[in-house]
């Protein structure tokens, strides 16, 4: 079942167009991954999906997409949209706060106050994040003090706070160190069971390891999008198979 319906999407910055025509359903509980070279796409389609464009000037968006049945650009409120679509970036990025306050911080915005509420989610959070053990004795002291990895880990347990259906993740462990990528892979694995998640990653080793589905994107156009082992052992387009054999890229 798909929770993403992408219709002829084009971008434009300014003159230029970034993405070309993409049409594409992402499935529910699913890892999705997005490869290609730089500059071919792939974040830019991935902020889309949650309006993370929205920030940006002269952009200029035509096409559809459709998140849950609705359209995310004319039927949603964009808050509503980023609490359910949410987001973890390429570098950590943790409040300066301490780590119960990074976690609540969501969800008290959401309108939750009571403390035991938010001990709940906190905890809830930390332990679907696999981080609960190493931080539960330090809750109250800075996330800053935490490793980078410790820190990755923070912030999809913040993401997973605000109970999205959909979790973005733009290259998540491409500033981390092979421990600490292998650690959020695994995390990953472990969530699609509860959530939708979509990968952007230049290590074409991560998206056939933990991906259900590939798109390979290449100056703007979505080139092919297949089951993963199928797109890695039978691409279906030369240019694919180009890219996944180190031809270029």
């Amino acid at each position: 079942m798909s929770i993403f319906n992408i219709q002829d999407l084009h971008l434009f910055y300014g003159q230029t167009e970034a993405l070309k025509g993409i049409n594409m359903d992402i499935e529910k509980n699913e890892i999705t991954a997005f490869i290609g070279p730089s500059g071919c796409g792939k974040s830019t389609l991935l902020k889309t999906l949650n309006r993370m464009n929205d920030l940006e000037e002269n952009v200029r968006i035509t096409g559809n997409v459709i998140f849950d049945g609705k359209n995310a650009y004319t039927e949603m409120n964009l808050i509503a949209l980023r609490y359910r679509v949410g987001m973890v970036f390429q570098q950590p990025n943790p409040f300066p706060k301490s780590v119960y306050d990074n976690i609540a911080y969501g969800p008290r915005l959401q309108g939750i106050i009571s403390s035991s509420e938010l001990d709940e989610i906190v905890e809830t959070s930390l332990k679907q994040a696999a981080i609960w053990d190493e931080v539960k004795d330090r809750l109250k002291k800075s996330a800053l003090g935490l490793s980078g990895g410790q820190q990755q880990r923070l912030c999809i347990a913040r993401t997973l706070a605000t109970k999205p259906d959909v979790i973005l993740m733009d290259e998540p462990t491409s500033a981390l160190d092979p421990i600490s990528t292998y650690k959020i892979e695994e995390l990953t694995m472990e969530l699609k069971e509860n959530y939708t998640i979509v990968i952007v990653t230049h290590n074409l080793q991560q998206a056939s390891r933990i991906a259900d589905k590939t798109a390979f994107f290449f100056l703007g156009d979505l080139i092919e999008y297949n089951d993963t082992e199928e797109l890695f052992t039978r691409p279906a387009v030369q240019k694919t198979e180009e890219y996944i054999t180190g031809r270029f890229g």
